[in-house]
């Protein structure tokens, strides 16, 4: 059999046919990688990316995973016959650090336990070599099929929020968010309160006897699943739940595990319609990690100076890191229309509009926080209604009333 006849397409495979895959080689050999060229120009099910010499074991996970590229591949193919150990070591940090990409042994040999070991290693697949193409053919269906049924099962929306310096009332917002889209909306919601020091998330919703934090959680990913998740959730009497921050600083604690908070957002969007993060005002890995897989980053920010300026300085630093101008949404909180530096202003700094206005009613709110009052007056506030509109604005179902709740203060959130 020609190498044109082992690549044509059959009719009956066209049922495997849908959304090309893409696939990375890790120490395929010359041959095997041809094959797989006159697979993906004669099918179309597979995108070869790019083909990588060597197994990277000495080096740490973080830059075996940037190794790959970014985005991460849908299937990695590795090699086992060059060095098995190596080629074992590769595949399990590819599977604990990119839980979305599939990994394929390639290999010779057939006896069980070299099957086995790839397997332990968190190999899906084991190929022989020569490939069968049928075998190909299934494997990349069954890895198909499975971003399908993902898609179906659908993701929650990812809502980052990040002020441009402390004291701006981002976790203020977000707590009163997400508390909306809960209970005027019916909206399956989370927060995440990724400050590791001195998070107020649970503070403002009244939640103050937590177990455990999110960094915890972070640090023990390969035990993640239903029931170890509920350990970590608080709720609130909105329907919102929590994860919240350490009670105090944990600066000192160790790195978190590579692909760790990519994994735990990967697990977390497919139980909630709305995960929303409560950012610190920082810019480091962490932050980045939650900005290139959340589907909007709230800037929040007052009409002060130092603030706008700080504002600019993410923007460029975004800018310079490729995250799409398209998902950052300016919110410019404590509004007041004679506020010292204007809208127009900070719009032309910016050179982008403002997306959200929150009305400047801050004397109330910090009563509303320090005393844990549920504030009835400001029922029906600017703030209130600002904020209704926003939620239902992300939130609303179509053909379906928001339950606007009367006489609960800014959300209830304090009548517990």
């Amino acid at each position: 059999m020609t190498a044109n006849d082992s690549t044509s397409a059959s009719p009956r495979e066209s049922f495997y046919m849908g959304e090309t895959v893409s696939v990375v080689g890790v120490c395929v050999d010359e041959e095997t990688w041809r094959f797989l060229g006159l697979f993906a120009d004669s099918t179309g099910l597979i995108q070869l990316r790019t083909r990588v010499g060597d197994y990277r074991s000495g080096q740490d996970q973080d830059a075996v995973l940037e190794y790959l590229g970014n985005p991460a591949p849908d299937i990695c193919l590795v090699d086992f016959d060059k060095d098995r150990r190596a080629a074992a070591i590769m595949a399990e940090r590819i599977h604990s650090g990119l839980p979305d990409t599939a990994v394929f042994a390639v290999s010779s040999q057939t006896h069980p336990d070299a099957i086995l070991e790839a397997m332990r290693s968190g190999c899906g697949e084991y190929l022989v070599k020569p490939i069968d193409r049928e075998q190909l053919v299934k494997a990349v269906a069954r890895i198909g099929a499975r971003r399908k049924e993902k898609q179906e099962q659908g993701r929650a929306q990812i809502l980052a929020f990040m002020g441009s310096k402390g004291g701006c009332g981002t976790t203020t917002l977000a707590t009163q968010l997400g508390a909306l889209l809960a209970s005027s909306f019916s909206r399956s919601s989370l927060l995440l309160d990724l400050h590791p020091d001195f998070g107020d998330a649970a503070l403002y919703l009244k939640l103050t006897k937590s177990r455990f934090h999110f960094f915890e959680l972070l640090e023990n990913t390969d035990r993640l699943d239903a029931d170890f998740l509920k350990s970590f959730v608080m709720r609130h009497s909105s329907g919102l739940e929590l994860i919240p921050a350490p009670e105090g600083s944990v600066a000192s604690r160790e790195a978190l595990p590579a692909g760790a908070l990519t994994h735990a957002l990967s697990f977390l969007r497919l139980r909630y319609e709305f995960i929303l993060v409560d950012l610190p005002p920082a810019l480091n890995d962490e932050n980045l990690t939650v900005i290139r897989d959340c589907d909007y980053l709230y800037l929040v920010t007052v009409a002060e100076v130092s603030a706008v300026r700080n504002v600019v300085r993410q923007l460029e630093y975004f800018h310079s890191k490729e995250i799409p101008r398209e998902k950052i949404r300016v919110v410019l909180n404590r509004h007041h229309k004679r506020n010292v530096v204007s809208d127009a202003q900070i719009e032309k700094v910016l050179e982008q509009k403002i997306f959200w206005r929150v009305p400047n009613q801050y004397p109330q709110v910090v009563k509303t926080i320090h005393e844990g009052d549920p504030v009835a007056q400001l029922s029906s506030s600017e703030v209130t209604r600002s904020l209704e509109d926003w939620a239902e604005s992300i939130g609303k179902k179509p053909g379906t009333e928001g339950k606007k709740k009367e006489g609960r203060g800014i959300l209830g959130l304090w009548e517990r």
